[in-house]
């Protein structure tokens, strides 16, 4: 670390002291709104009320331990000093942060209303002044976001969706019985926001990223090898690296840029290790690579050894110093390292500290724990590619550093893709996971990026090329994926190759990729109908005939909930959106907005694969979607509210609206779709009554007073889905028929 730095620190340092009222700790601490010791206000404090990052983001305990035992370690910085001086030291550049994009989503969405399937301008708007506050200073910005789940974090990224799964179920249970959003201590972050964030900041001129490996290891390298100010975010293996200085998004102070900077020379002094020993300390307190319950033994050892008879031995404070003090007594060397790994309950041939450690050895770092010099962690999944044309694979790999595509390069290299959690609700029987609705889309997706090979393997009368899924939907335990065929497209003429739809110009290419876009939808018959429309209305309509046509349940009242809220937030600001009351939380919209919005983002992918016959702009859900908007509209079509007052007497959409719902009528008539009108008047959810509270967010249910109408459930349930499409093994004895009951899709023949 430099000397200008060293001297910079030391300044704050003694600035946050002077200012700390006599007796108050180092770090400074979060009480009543302000900040005491740097008397600093928090911005928008509503992120406090719940929690603010996964609690096992990082290295375990470890973020506690800093801000609550180790004081010297964090401290108050503002941000424009730290720039003036980071140009001292490097003239003629200007400052730089990269920032972990997916650690900063909760920072981002400051609306109070999450629950109804996102209120995206008002996200727009929070960006552009986050955006705004640090060009002001002249600090640019350069955005990573994850592009890869590493197979060695496959495990850690499970346990966390299976985990957000019981957060949603209760979520829902919180809704059905109060008829409204639950506190901000169940935040869950809208379903999507990731996706279109990167198309948001690209569409601001922004620096986006998307990673190849691991996000943090690409920002932690990109920091260190272009001399930037400093790493943005909110995760504990940024004090691990051995790279620039790491600030807190959580504890950013927006309006005077000011966050408190973690040391990791100050934690080492405190805990008497060297930088060096960073990396087995992350191993043995246990992150993403090296899991609890192998370490989970030492660690106690270590904490019975170290804390004294008369304490408790339960405080994480102990047990981060306990380790620490362990480590210290161990030969810094390999053999030393080889002893560590003898005392964990493991029982694999492979070394998993030594992985672990060299996760965090950026490009020409060693370590004296280590035999040598680790290669980047990028050679272990991205050499052995599945894709044989060369100029394809890196023409989509440069789009997918870029954030400029969505899926394709996953697909091409590994055919592996993933798919996080959605705010669904698991007990609507009548309403599929998106992951089931949209599969067939996504078959055809993989039939586009994949068809050179699907046309090789029909002429040698091989099986079609499978793709890995890891989709969270319920009843999946995630024990393994789902392996899904891809499949051609019903395109006239045939699927077009990758080289004509991306590589070649033409008006006849472009209606072409145009029709091979519908074609993902099952659309690709009705182009002429759908050509004349604006891009944002056609991808709509799109949307909603494909929804319709793959759900039985989807009713006139639901489309025209759809419709008329695409429709109005044409016009409508950021504010006039966040002014709009919802009178009640209905648990069936929630779940069809963020249908919609999952759906959003499969148009992003589609239109990847197919050339970007659309801008990406008018796929975004602030094009076309606002959450409160589509839930009002939801709950005026159920309740009978007549067209003209669902497009708030606007003739000219009026119009529109007829003339869109018609289209999409006659498409499904065709398609022998007839849909029903289903008005859900005086009922509640599920036609369930709210029952008695019983603690730990579960709630009774009443048992419902009324019944539905007699209804043909939809064909996504039938059990000969299992035989068409290959499956993952059910958890250890529960039976199959249970496994798949409410979830699994058949497709038409």
């Amino acid at each position: 670390m430099s000397r200008g730095w060293e001297e910079y620190q030391e300044g704050a340092l003694q600035r946050e002291r002077a200012s700390q009222p006599e007796g108050s700790a180092g770090g400074g601490h979060v009480s009543g709104g302000s900040v005491h010791g740097g008397g600093e206000p928090r911005f928008l404090m509503l992120f406090c009320l719940g929690p603010l990052t996964d609690s096992s983001m990082g290295v375990k305990g470890l973020q506690r331990f800093m801000d609550c035992a180790c004081p010297q370690s964090n401290m108050w910085v503002n941000l424009k000093e730290m720039a003036e001086q980071h140009c001292r030291l490097h003239p003629g550049h200007s400052p730089v942060v990269v920032v972990d994009a997916m650690g900063c989503l909760r920072f981002w969405y400051t609306s109070e209303a999450w629950v109804h399937g996102g209120q995206w301008r008002e996200y727009l708007q929070s960006l552009d002044t986050f955006v705004a506050a640090f060009r002001s200073h002249n600090i640019d910005l350069v955005f990573f976001f994850d592009g890869v789940i590493e197979q060695k974090k496959r495990d850690e990224w499970v346990k966390r969706r299976l985990r957000n799964n019981q957060e949603i179920a209760e979520i829902f249970q919180y809704i059905k019985a109060k008829a409204s959003q639950p506190e901000r201590d169940m935040f869950f972050i809208p379903s999507g926001l990731g996706t279109f964030t990167r198309f948001a900041l690209k569409s601001m001129g922004l620096n986006t990223m998307c990673s190849l490996q691991e996000a943090d290891y690409e920002i932690a390298s990109y920091a260190r090898l272009n001399d930037c100010m400093a790493i943005l975010g909110q995760d504990t293996d940024y004090l691990i690296y051995d790279t620039v200085p790491y600030l807190s998004v959580n504890k950013l102070c927006l309006n005077k840029l000011t966050t408190v900077m973690y040391s990791r020379e100050n934690l080492c002094h405190s805990l008497h290790l060297q930088l060096v020993d960073l990396p087995l300390l992350a191993c043995l307190l246990g992150n993403d690579v090296v899991p609890e319950n192998v370490v989970g033994g030492l660690k106690r050892h270590c904490l019975s050894r170290y804390t004294p008879h008369n304490s408790k031995p339960t405080k994480r404070k102990e047990m981060v110093e306990a380790v620490a003090h362990y480590i210290s007594s161990v030969t810094r060397s390999y053999d030393g390292l080889r002893k560590i790994e003898r005392s964990l309950q493991y029982t694999s041939t492979e070394s998993l500290l030594e992985l672990g450690m060299t996760t965090y050895l950026l490009p020409g770092q060693s370590s004296p724990w280590l035999l040598h010099i680790a290669p980047s962690p990028v050679t272990s999944q991205y050499e052995n590619t599945m894709y044989t044309d060369q100029r394809i694979l890196q023409f989509a790999k440069e789009r997918h550093i870029k954030a400029e595509s969505c899926t394709v390069y996953k697909v091409l290299n590994v055919r592996e893709v993933d798919c996080s959690n959605t705010l669904e609700d698991e007990l609507d029987t009548e309403l599929p996971g998106q992951a089931i609705v949209y599969q067939p889309a996504r078959q055809c997706i993989y039939g586009i990026i994949l068809s050179a090979e699907s046309k090789s393997q029909l002429e040698t009368a091989k099986a079609c090329p499978m793709v890995k899924e890891w989709f969270v939907y319920p009843g999946n335990m995630l024990q393994q994926p789902n392996l899904v065929p891809a499949l051609a497209p019903d395109v006239p003429g045939g699927t077009p190759d990758l080289q004509t739809l991306w590589l070649t110009e033409g008006s006849e290419v472009k209606k072409l990729r145009y029709c091979t876009f519908l074609a993902c939808f099952g659309l690709q018959d009705f182009a002429e109908e759908l050509l004349p429309l604006k891009l944002s209305t056609a991808a709509v309509c799109c949307l909603l005939t494909y929804v319709t046509l793959q759900v039985n349940t989807i009713s006139w009242e639901d489309l025209d909930a759809y419709l008329s809220q695409a429709l109005i937030v044409r016009d409508k600001t950021a504010d006039q959106l966040a002014q709009r009351k919802v009178p009640r939380v209905d648990s069936r919209a929630v779940h069809l907005a963020f249908l919609f919005v999952r759906g959003l983002s499969i148009l992003v992918s589609a239109n990847s694969a197919c050339g970007f016959p659309f801008q990406m702009g008018d796929l975004m859900p602030w094009e076309v979607f606002d959450g409160k908007l589509f839930h009002t509209k939801y709950l005026q079509s159920h309740s009978g509210c007549k067209a003209e007052d669902l497009l708030e007497r606007n003739d000219i959409l009026l119009q529109e609206f007829q003339k869109l719902k018609s289209l999409i009528n006659s498409i499904c008539v065709k398609k022998n779709r007839d849909i029903q009108s289903r008005p859900r008047l005086h009922t509640t959810e599920n036609w369930e009554r709210p029952g008695t509270y019983s603690g730990r967010g579960r709630y009774h249910v009443a048992q419902p007073e009324q019944q539905l109408p007699a209804y043909c459930p939809y064909r996504a349930y039938r059990p000969d889905y299992q035989a068409r499409y290959p499956q993952p093994p059910t958890p250890t004895g529960m039976p199959k028929s249970h496994f798949y009951h409410h979830y699994l899709l058949c497709f038409n023949a």
